[in-house]
């Protein structure tokens, strides 16, 4: 647990097996894939890689497996400021993701490899994520390890603060990712709650529908034992709506946000890179929790807009990846544009 960064991020650590398709095929249809590659990717992985590039101290809990898949993602993570201490090795196929892009940026992914999917945590690794200062997770991550880092969080004498990104619908993650009464523990538990559409119209049957249930699980924080963090405007949660935007739900109060245009080349890890720049901003201070110089947490307008901008920056790149900016390029990006 020595020397364990302040940033805790659990999630797959994956390859991503690029199509280049003509169009996204409607069932029964086809596509031409005019090419074809491979990048990094997995959703723990991605916010992961966004937060070190904006120069944070961050470590990834996650399992790979002992094959080709998994080899290339331990050299991949080694060549980042990831710590990957807690990256494990299983005997299952590492996760792994074929995603079919158009030429509008829009994409549709399929994941196969048991790797993550049996990820559990041990007891050095719940001793970490109670000594973090945050703690990412993803409804991708298996129902056992989500309670387990629940549980962890609970129980510190100095809680993290958690952040929870619900992507996805309930039948894509049945048996494989957050099962829904854990998703409503951790409604009620999180600082910061993140749901895109597919997966508001999931679980809580819309947008609006959303908007009031948490709301409501704001307003019920009390009742978990778990205090605000230090500011105005917490517990938070975002509902991403893509390129027409957002809606924040902080402390009860409703606000819209507009995305950013930019020319999309593919909106791959859009959402992952957008939670990092939430983490980044809100939780850690704008410098990556370090404890010696923790600066102050964004406000609400202040925090959207740099999250909006790591998103809207990482759309103009192909992958999920490589179009992750620093904090400079981020920053100057809103500053072209006023802010």
């Amino acid at each position: 647990m020595t020397g364990a960064p302040p940033i805790l991020a659990v999630g797959a650590a994956a390859i991503d097996e690029w199509y280049a398709v003509s169009n996204l095929p409607e069932p029964d249809g086809g596509a031409f894939a005019s090419e074809v590659t491979t990048a990094f990717g997995g959703v723990g992985a991605n916010v992961s890689v966004a937060l070190d590039r904006l120069g944070c101290d961050v470590g990834l809990v996650s399992r790979i497996g002992d094959d080709e898949y998994g080899d290339r993602a331990r050299e991949y993570l080694a060549d980042t400021g990831i710590d990957d201490s807690r990256v494990s090795v299983g005997d299952d196929p590492s996760t792994r993701s074929v995603i079919l892009s158009d030429p509008d940026g829009e994409r549709a992914i399929v994941t196969a490899g048991e790797s993550f999917r049996r990820l559990r945590l041990d007891e050095a690794d719940r001793e970490a994520l109670a000594a973090a200062e945050t703690v990412f997770l993803t409804g991708y991550t298996p129902d056992a390890v989500s309670r387990a880092v629940l549980d962890a969080v609970a129980s510190a004498a100095d809680p993290p603060a958690l952040a929870f990104d619900l992507s996805g619908s309930v039948e894509e993650l049945v048996g494989r990712g957050t099962e829904p009464e854990t998703v409503h523990r951790l409604l009620h538990a999180a600082d910061l709650f993140v749901a895109d559409d597919v997966a508001a119209a999931a679980f809580f049957g819309g947008p609006d529908a959303a908007v009031d249930r948490v709301a409501a699980a704001q307003r019920a924080r009390e009742a978990v034992g778990r205090p605000p963090l230090t500011g105005d405007g917490w517990p938070r949660a975002v509902l991403t709506h893509g390129a027409d935007g957002m809606t924040v739900v902080a402390d009860g109060a409703v606000t819209e946000f507009d995305a950013f245009e930019v020319d999309v080349v593919d909106a791959t890890g859009a959402g992952d890179s957008f939670v990092a720049g939430l983490i980044d901003r809100w939780i850690a201070g704008g410098n990556g929790g370090d404890e010696d110089s923790r600066g102050e947490r964004a406000g609400v307008a202040d925090g959207v807009r740099f999250a909006a901008a790591v998103a809207a920056i990482n759309c103009t790149s192909r992958f999920a990846q490589p179009g992750l900016p620093t904090r400079d390029e981020a920053e100057t990006f809103l500053a072209d544009r006023g802010f």
